[in-house]
Order: C-alpha cells, then sequence, then structure tokens
C-alpha cells in the first residue's frame, strides 16, 4: 500500500511537521520518564488504529529495553501486574485523554489527581503534551494511510 500523500514532500505539510518534530524532540528529553512514554505512545497508538506508531513504539520500547511481556500487554494493562502504579496513572490519562468525545467530561478528576500523586508538574506537563501530540500522529498516519512495518528504531532521531 502507498501512501495517499507524501506529507514531507507537500510544503505546507513539511513546515508543519517540522514544528511537531521538535516539539517531540522536547517531550523526548523531559524528565517524564522514557519506558512511560513508550508506553504512552504505544497504548494510544492503539486506541486510534495507527498501525505505523503502533509498529514504531512497540519498537521504541523493546529496543530501550522493555520486555516483550510488557509491550504485549499493553492493551490490557488494568488486568496485567507488570505495570507500576504511576505507569498505571499514565495510561488511564492516556486512554481518558485519546478518549475524549467517548466520555462527557472529558478527563475525569479522578485520573488527574493519580497522575499528579506519580509525577511533578514538569513531568505532568511534558505527559499532556506527549498524549497530545502521539494523537496527532496518529491522526496524520492514518488519514493519509502511511504504510507500515519498515520502522527501524532510532530512524528518526
Amino acid at each position: 500500500m502507498e501512501a495517499r500523500m507524501n506529507l514531507m514532500a507537500n510544503p505546507v505539510a513539511a513546515k508543519i511537521l517540522k514544528y511537531l518534530h521538535s516539539a517531540g524532540k522536547e517531550i523526548k528529553g523531559s524528565t517524564l520518564p522514557v519506558a512511560t512514554q513508550h508506553l504512552v505512545t504505544l497504548r494510544a497508538s492503539q486506541i486510534n488504529g495507527c498501525a505505523v506508531c503502533t509498529d514504531m513504539h512497540s519498537k521504541d520500547a523493546a529496543h530501550a529495553g522493555d520486555s516483550a511481556t510488557r509491550i504485549n500487554l499493553v492493551a490490557a494493562w488494568r488486568e496485567a501486574p507488570q505495570f507500576s502504579d504511576a505507569e498505571r496513572a499514565a495510561l488511564e490519562l492516556t486512554e481518558q485523554a485519546t478518549r475524549i468525545a467517548d466520555a462527557a467530561g472529558g478527563v475525569t478528576e479522578e485520573a488527574w489527581l493519580d497522575a499528579a500523586k506519580h509525577y511533578d508538574e514538569d513531568q505532568l506537563a511534558a505527559l499532556v503534551c506527549l498524549i497530545a501530540f502521539i494523537n496527532t500522529a496518529n491522526r496524520l498516519n492514518v488519514a493519509v494511510q502511511q504504510p507500515v512495518g519498515d520502522y527501524q528504531p532510532g530512524q528518526f532521531g
């Protein structure tokens, strides 16, 4: 399958993506734990049905040393004991923020306060920005039907 559009070859999209890439670098460089970043991006990508990002973030998590068991269980994290309380809070926030249209009122106060117990203000800011960032990336890739499967860890810096 070929993408409907090459976003990097389109001058308008390329300019916008340059800024998104810069935002992504800032999030990656934050104090939000790297393992949490991988779990969050993987879970949002699963929810959004973004095969490209699911492939990318599962490979990145494995490359960073996360176990195959944890990666495979992200979709069922509530039932899996392999995740810390902090990771669970981040995954709950991710699910609620990704599924805003499915829940009147968006993110619950309970989910927010639980995440705030585990992450300082800078980490929480990075987490919220990461959730927004990955949802944007998912929507771009799904819209253009970006081909999946050939991603190599670290490919995009």
